[in-house]
């Protein structure tokens, strides 16, 4: 078995309630963006002139989004795709709000952040299960994969 198989399938063991596997439908994007936009906000000085071709997306959210998906790399290639194309959305996110209400990314990040873990914890307790990051952190990145790989089963891609 695969490890990305072996991760899904413990990561799957405590999401098996239909209303808790709704609530991650919704919160684990919206914790992934919300990460993002907290991330983008710090200020990114030497970025710039380090990554000139980033443009305006030389900040610390590109950086770590660039370690996040070779995380994913690491466990399949198809998989890094579709996170890569989720992660450029959340970043184009990130700075549309940035640039159209300034100084307002981190409070709606933040707002979100909190809301969707309230979600998420609501959705565990239904479920009787704990949150598999409570035993190993790497869920934390699982679960957006997990999401990501019902995407593809439903589209008949291999991931």
């Amino acid at each position: 078995m695969r490890k990305i198989d072996a991760l899904f399938h413990e990561y799957g063991l405590s999401h098996q309630n239909m209303t808790n596997k709704l609530i991650h439908w919704f919160c684990v994007p919206a914790i992934f963006f919300s990460i993002v936009g907290l991330i983008f906000t710090i200020q990114a000085d030497p970025l710039p002139e380090i990554m000139p071709f980033l443009g305006n997306f030389a900040n610390w959210a590109t950086v770590v989004l660039a370690l996040v998906l070779i995380y994913y790399l690491m466990l399949s290639t198809p998989l890094t795709l579709g996170m890569f194309l989720f992660s450029a959305l959340c970043l184009a996110g990130a700075n549309f709000i940035d640039l159209n209400f300034p100084g307002k990314l981190w409070m709606f990040s933040l707002g979100l952040f909190l809301l969707s873990w309230i979600l998420q914890f609501y959705g565990h307790r239904i479920e009787g299960k704990k949150p598999t990051f409570l035993k190993d952190l790497q869920f934390l990145l699982i679960g957006p994969a997990w999401l990501m790989h019902f995407i593809y089963k439903k589209w008949g891609l291999s991931y």
